[in-house]
Parts: C-alpha cells; structure tokens; sequence
C-alpha cells in the first residue's frame, strides 16, 4: 500500500486520520490558550477561599516559569525518543496538574500543583507545532497553524468569558478540572489515530544544558516578572538575579558547542532564516503580550469601559489577528511564498502602534478599536508565518528544537514587553498624577500605578480626571516603545530570504537559496512523506 503523502494532496483529500489528528491538535491548543485565561478570572474567588493574597502572584508565576523552562527540554525530547510519546507525556502531566490544582487545600499547594501543570504546558505548544511539521508538508503547513492561530485568538477572546461563567456557576475549582474531559478526548484520539515514525535515541539527554538552560530562563523570567513591582530593579535580588541569569547563559552556550546530543543545538542558528524568525518572534511576543496588557486597562479607565467583559475589549484586534492569520495560511499554501507576509505585518504592527500610542481621554471607542485592528493585521501575518519559516530552515531531526525554540522566544520576549512597557508606563503614571493631583496623586500610585475599577471609583472627580489623563500618557509611552521595538521586526523582515516551500514549483533560475536552507527543505519533504506512513 502507498504511503499517504499529505504533501501531493488537497486538504479535502486528507486521510482521515490526519484530520482526526489535527481535531485533537486543535483541542490540545485550546488547552494550553485557555488555561491561564480562566484562571486569570477566577483568581479572585480563589484568594477569597484560601487566602494567602500576598502568594497570589505565584499562582500565575509558577506556570509561566515552568513552561517556559521545560518548552526547550520537551522538543528536545520528541526529537530524540518520538513525537507521540513525548507530546502525550505532556498531555497527562498536563491533566495531573490540572487536577491536583482543583484539588488544592491552601495557595502553597495551589502554587506547586500549577508549576506541575506547567512543566506538562511547556510540551504542549511544542508538540503541536513539531506535529504539523512532520505530518504536513511546508506548502500546505501555512494554513494549518494559521487554524492554530485562530483557535488562539478564540481562547484569548473567550477565555476570560467562560472562566467568569464557570466561576460563578461550577465554583473555581472547575476551572481547573474543565481540562481534564477535553485532555481525555485529545490523548484518545492522537493515541488511536497518530503514527510516526519510533525514534530511539542512543545518547543521553543533555542534563547539564537542561539545567543551564532552567536555571537562565527562571532567572530571567523572575527579574522581568519582580523588577520594578516585587522589587526595585536597582535591588540586590534583581541584580543577583541578573548574574545568575547571564552565567547560567553563557555557561549554556559554552556546553551546548560541546555536549553530545546538545537541548538547542546551536547549528540551526547558521540558518539565516531561523535567526531572524526567532528575533521577529520575540518582537511579537514583546509587542502581543504589552498590548493585551495595557489595552483593557486603558479602555477601563479611560473609556469607562466594563471589566466583567474584558476578553471582549480586544476583540478587534484579536479578530483581525485571527482573519489575517487564517488568510496568510491559505494565500502561503496557495502560491507558496511567504516574504511578504512578516514585511507587511510588521510595518502594520509598526503603524497599528504609533496610533495607539495617540490615544488620549478623548478618543472614542471606534476609534481605538480600528487603531487595534490595524495591530491585529499585523500580528496575524506574523504569528504562524514565523513558526513555519522557521520550520523551514531545519532539517527534519531538528523539527522539535526549531519549534521549541522558536516558541521560546515568543514567551521570553512576552515576558519583556510586559515588564519593561509595564514599568515605563508605572512611572509615567505616577509622574502625570504627582503633577496633577500632587501628594493625593503619589499617595494613590504609590502601591501601585493600575487602579481597580471600585478604587477608581471612590475617587474625587479631579483625582479621576488626573488618572485618566496619567493612564493616557502611560499607555502613550508604552506603545511608542512597542512602536520603537516593532521596527526592529520590519529590518528583520527585510533580510528574511524566500526559500520556496515544498509544493510551490521548481525553483526558478536567480532564486537565493542557501545550501543548508535546501538541504533543509530536502530533508523536510522526505520526513513529511514518512511522518504521514503508518507505524506498524
């Protein structure tokens, strides 16, 4: 019997199997978008049931620090030992987490079972993306992560809706057992219906990079998420912090020159493509994340906006995102080239930011919304594109850590934009309201520069009037930054070179292909055919 070639096929003409594999993929996305979401809604009703509000920051910090550190170990894991075991693995650390996090008596058992639940996140995202690129070739992968993108946009959109909804109906501990029916469904059908190649390995993992590795990410990922809240950035823990972090860096890329079976091999940043992606996928992060932050906080307070449904204040930017990303996937399948997509996103997202950052007490809802469309056009032509370029440049074997690290770099600059747009916009509040409202205005932002909506709303009408005019220029300064930063991307783009896709036709005479990036493209296409054989 032939082998299925995905590659030589019309998405209609898919085996079945493939389709079933990419509903479970799907369901799997969910899972990782939604988690942080909901509970983000429900933090409340948990501090009101186990207290320990000052630990309240760890619930979320706990996650994001082992996500972030097992992301890279996780695609190194599924390039060595298989795709389907390691990204399974994931799936049920995962749902482990999830119900030991619903079943938490205190905020000190909460925190521990949510770093559980995370180190099984890390691998989630990952094993998504390195699936799609071993069972769908280049020419057709566009479209498939732009429907990934989607379901992003739809968690980011919806999340904070059903966790609202499941709070107040279920209690919060189902914000957290929710994930398990849908994890069941999606280890059912990737155990039934997925089939790769088996991989073992004869070298060992590479526990001293993993520890390097862990060690430089947590560090950098407590100063962004501490500095200037937790502690002053000119305090000794941030600047220890700091130390540790780059020696464990630096000690990281030293070894991984010289382990065996390094976590991030550093050859494929020989690939020029790779190396810009991942900085354009760091400027995305930075710019997402900051903007996600600020903007909902802006409309709150400036534009009087509800909170209770805040998801939905971003739904023009989040929409356009998911429109963008679904029509770039499809005109990438179609005509097999992609070059224009990171130029054009990232001179939108440039643009979308410069409006935004001209936002002041006066401009209208309308207005702001059409400015946050304009970012989320640009974000959509860069959220997958980047992962599928990057996909691209690699051989086969490194599918995993292409995909790890390309996600990597998104989390760690999200964690950038949000501490360092955070702290610029922190201090221009709290200069705006000393100059306006003078000792009551350094009294109200002394704690903190973001204000709740019952705050705000015991303030003098003058006190009111001065924060909404601080938040304005707060949000002005953090968007000329993302402005700023976001140009960075367009350069990237510029020097980003059209390696054709497989599927988009012979290569043309005059085409600059480098040898690596066609080897590379070789390599993908015959993993691609294997990826979609049957395993006996």
């Amino acid at each position: 019997m032939a082998d299925v070639q995905p590659a030589e096929t019309e998405p209609e003409k898919q085996p079945r199997s493939v389709r079933v594999v990419l509903l479970a993929l799907m369901i799997t996305m969910m899972l990782a978008m939604l988690d942080n979401m909901i509970v983000g809604t429900a933090m409340p009703t948990i501090v009101g049931e186990l207290g320990g509000l000052e630990h309240l920051s760890w619930v979320v910090t706990a996650y994001t620090l082992a996500t972030a550190a097992s992301t890279p170990i996780w695609g190194k894991i599924g390039d060595m030992y298989g795709r389907k075991g390691a990204f399974m693995s994931s799936i049920v650390i995962f749902l482990i987490g999830s119900m030991l996090s619903g079943m938490a008596q205190n905020m000190g058992e909460l925190i521990g079972f949510r770093a559980v639940q995370g180190l099984g996140a890390g691998g989630l995202m990952v094993g998504v993306m390195a699936i799609i690129g071993d069972l769908i070739p280049p020419r057709e992968r566009g479209k498939y992560q732009g429907m990934m993108a989607g379901v992003m946009a739809l968690a980011m959109i919806g999340g904070p809706l059903v966790g609202g909804t499941i709070t107040d109906n279920w209690g919060w501990r189902w914000s957290f057992y929710i994930n398990l029916p849908l994890g069941i469904v999606s280890l059912a059908l990737i155990s039934a219906v997925l089939h790769l190649p088996r991989k073992r390995s004869q070298a060992r993992i590479d526990y001293l990079g993993a520890v390097l590795l862990t060690v430089g990410i947590t560090s950098v990922v407590l100063v962004t998420t501490w500095g200037g809240t937790e502690y002053a950035w000119t305090s000794a823990r941030i600047m220890e912090l700091i130390g540790i972090g780059v020696a464990a860096l630096i000690g990281f890329v030293f070894w991984q020159t010289r382990a065996a079976e390094p976590i991030v091999p550093l050859h494929i940043f020989r690939s020029r493509n790779f190396t810009l992606m991942s900085l354009i996928g760091f400027i995305a992060g930075f710019v997402m994340f900051g903007a996600t932050l600020f903007l909902p906080l802006y409309q709150q307070s400036v534009q009087g906006a509800s909170a209770t449904n805040s998801g939905l204040l971003l739904l023009p930017m989040l929409g356009a995102m998911l429109v963008t990303s679904m029509v770039a996937g499809r005109v990438t399948t179609n005509t097999g080239k992609y070059k224009v997509f990171p130029l054009v996103g990232s001179a939108l997202m440039v643009v979308g930011l410069y409006l935004l950052s001209t936002m002041d007490t006066g401009t209208s809802r309308f207005t702001s919304g059409v400015f946050m469309a304009v970012v989320g056009l640009g974000m959509g032509c860069l959220m997958q594109i980047t992962m599928l370029v990057a996909q691209n440049s690699v051989e086969m074997k490194d599918m995993g850590v292409a995909s790890s690290s390309t996600t990597l770099f998104r989390t760690l600059g999200s964690s950038f934009g949000v501490a360092i747009m955070g702290a610029l916009f922190n201090h221009r509040v709290q200069d705006v309201m000393a100059e306006r409202a003078g000792a009551l205005g350094s009294k109200l932002t002394e704690q903190s520069a973001q204000l709740d909506a019952a705050s705000l709303a015991k303030l003098p009408e003058a006190a009111r009037e001065a924060y909404q005019h601080a938040v304005s220029a707060g949000t002005h300064s953090a968007f000329l930054l993302g402005a700023v930063v976001a140009v960075g991307a367009l350069v990237a783009s510029v020097f980003v070179k059209e390696v054709p896709l497989k599927g988009a036709g012979p290569q043309k005479p005059g085409d600059d292909v480098s040898d690596a990036d066609a080897d590379a493209e070789t390599a993908a296409e015959a993993g691609a055919k294997a990826a979609a054989a049957p395993v006996a």
